[in-house]
């Protein structure tokens, strides 16, 4: 039956009312929880809210996401890797909480009547290969990611080749292998599956963009005698897709999930709008920057037993399926950063920043043949490339879960529980996230995280 004909039945005497006029595509006029980002950093955000609210229903969650087809999210152009060699243990603590939960990812995220999740979660482990320079950095690393109860080991350059015969040992003096809990999965199926569960338990979704914060501002003194303007959003403006109508939505809580968008969200609530060297002159410190991924094919490569590897030079590669396949790439300089404005790929970048320390490391990899290639994007925190978790101290309704550069897509179901316990009961409950929160741009403490890739 055509559409026009289910509405004009629908008004016959008899028939179900609907309107005429199909309003399903309009977000409510009201939401206690506005998340704005529907990547799988706000989707696991709403995911926690649901299943941590008391009582069951208590809050009314809207997830307001730009692209819906997810063609420039950074969950779905990820290369997927998940492990929990880092350098500071909030970040080991938040993987090891995330990868328990991908590997009984249907015990999380199982909806009734639909197939289980395949995840196809990889435990082939990641290897990191240092320098002399970079040696007692990573014997140090390794010392924080064993206290943490990660199972990682130490690996000399003679057990390197022995376990890997096909790498080029020159210019390594140690390695770190996790031999537990770290690979590479689908981002897609966890994003999908997390969208799935939500949807089930309640959660409202809204194609859309948002455009406007309506807030009130309240001038209060600080115990040194200073004076701070707080503010607090009761409304945000939603522009709905392909249209020029907007559609007003009361909160109470907004969570700016926005991934590499976030920095302009935080503007649009007048965050850094203040003097220079004041706490309301303080940005998101969180920007747009484009990274790219390579698919090559080489029928002498390393095979089925590749780990992820992480060359010193910057440049690492994983296994992509069972047919002879590599991804990788390498974070260009400062220097080198491309242009954002497109997702155009940079072919040469490949030729000469990223196949010379593969083929110099993997001799094998000499005769690869590039298949395609694609570009995403990190939310890059220049500050210091560590995540921002928690509520703002003078926007006082907005919270964060941002700026992972790089890593989001494998904390996301840990930055989750911890952005919702600090919305539900004030306070982080899980694991304690302080250094992550807005204050330290403000005060200048950086988290050191030294394995940045």
């Amino acid at each position: 039956m055509s559409e026009i004909k289910k509405k004009i039945q629908s008004i016959l005497p008899g028939g179900d009312w609907n309107p005429l006029y199909d309003t399903s595509y309009l977000p409510p006029e009201g939401s206690d929880v506005v998340i704005v980002g529907g990547g799988v950093l706000g989707l696991s955000v709403a995911y926690w809210l649901k299943k941590l609210e008391k009582p069951r229903g208590a809050i009314r969650v809207l997830v307001v996401e730009r692209d819906h087809t997810y063609s420039r999210a950074s969950t779905v152009l990820s290369v997927g890797g998940i492990r929990q060699q880092f350098s500071v243990p909030e970040n080991v603590q938040l993987s090891l909480f995330s990868v328990d939960f991908l590997r009984n990812i249907n015990e999380y995220l199982a909806v009734a009547d639909d197939p289980p999740l395949d995840i196809q979660f990889n435990p082939s482990g990641y290897l990191l290969l240092a320098s002399e320079k970079g040696a007692a950095i990573m014997e140090n690393n390794v010392k924080v990611q064993r206290q943490e109860g990660a199972k990682v080991c130490l690996m000399s350059p003679e057990q390197l080749r022995n376990k890997f015969p096909w790498i080029n040992t020159e210019g390594v003096a140690l390695a770190s292998y996790g031999m537990e809990h770290e690979g590479w999965f689908d981002p897609w199926c966890l994003l999908q599956g997390l969208r799935r569960k939500v949807q089930s338990m309640g959660v409202l979704f809204c194609r859309g963009e948002v455009t406007r914060f309506v807030s009130s501002s309240n001038l209060m003194k600080t115990a040194s005698g200073e004076e701070v303007n707080l503010k607090r959003i009761h409304e945000v403006h939603v522009k709905i897709d392909q249209s020029l109508e907007y559609q007003p939505v009361e909160c109470a809580i907004v969570v700016n999930a926005a991934g590499a968008w976030s920095g302009q969200v935080a503007e649009l609530a007048g965050i850094g709008n203040g003097p220079p060297g004041t706490l309301q002159g303080t940005k998101l410190p969180v920007e747009l920057r484009k990274r790219y991924v390579y698919l090559w094919h080489c029928p002498q490569g390393p095979g089925l037993e590749t780990p992820f590897v992480i060359d010193p030079s910057g440049t690492y590669f994983r296994r992509e399926g069972l047919g002879h396949n590599y991804l990788g790439g390498c974070s260009p300089t400062e220097e080198e950063e491309p242009d954002p404005g497109n997702l155009e790929v940079d072919h040469d970048f490949f030729q000469d920043r990223v196949w010379p320390p593969l083929a110099q490391r993997v001799p094998a990899f000499e005769t690869l043949k590039v298949r395609s290639a694609w570009a995403g994007y990190y939310d890059y925190n220049t500050f210091d490339q560590n995540g921002v978790v928690g509520p703002h101290p003078l926007v006082i309704n907005m919270y964060f879960a941002t700026g992972f550069s790089g890593h989001g897509l494998q904390q996301a179901p840990a930055v989750g529980r911890a952005v919702a316990e600090m919305v539900l009961e004030g306070h982080f409950q899980t694991i304690n996230l302080s250094s992550f929160l807005f204050s330290r741009f403000y005060s200048g403490e950086k988290v050191q995280e030294h394995n940045i890739i």
